[in-house]
């Protein structure tokens, strides 16, 4: 079956409304939201954990759209919040990749013959910053790296992690902290 063009340009809660009972239109939501998803997970766990966290995080989506909140039109805080759970369940592979970049200096997305990700150069390809990162609490690493890579909101992380507002400020603050100290003592050499 082809989706037509009214579909494609729909939110997402009407979407997923509509994927209850034509189950090939979630489809639409894939297409529309696995590409940053996949940059994303890759940045956490490397290139070889992407495709299946993304697999797993959509088919848990597609198994719980009977009960996603319709008023919310955009789903990418819903995706994320599932993925960060899926990425929980993966932490030992999360703490190697910080481990193994710290001692080599590669992030895995730079491996010759691997589709470098755009933005790369930024967070994931700090030696200091993935050892502090490593030093994270994973709940503080989660709103962190929510915000810095998946660019939510304070709201669409509260949303993602089924936190109040407030508890994200704190956890991205307290991460911000720690962070910041660790790169300072990085610096002066300690």
């Amino acid at each position: 079956m082809t989706i037509s063009r009214e579909v494609i340009e729909v939110d997402d809660a009407t979407i997923i409304e509509r994927s209850l009972n034509e189950p090939e239109v979630f489809a639409v939501l894939f297409d529309r939201h696995a590409p940053l998803l996949h940059r994303y997970v890759t940045r956490r766990l490397g290139p070889g954990e992407a495709e299946d966290v993304v697999a797993d995080t959509f088919l848990a989506a597609f198994q719980r759209r009977g009960d996603y909140d319709r008023g919310r039109s955009d789903a990418r805080p819903w995706l994320y919040g599932i993925a960060s759970n899926v990425i929980g369940k993966r932490r030992r592979t999360e703490t190697n990749l910080y481990r193994a970049y710290i001692r080599s200096g590669v992030h895995p997305a730079e491996i010759p013959g691997l589709q470098v990700e755009d933005g790369i150069n930024t967070l994931a390809v700090n030696r200091p910053l993935a050892r502090a990162l490593l030093g994270l609490k994973r709940a503080d690493r989660d709103v962190l790296l929510l915000v810095a890579w998946a660019e939510l909101s304070y709201q669409e992380v509260a949303d993602a992690l089924a936190i109040p507002p407030g508890t994200v400020a704190s956890r991205l603050n307290r991460a911000r902290l720690q962070i910041r100290q660790v790169l300072n003592q990085e610096e002066r050499g300690e």
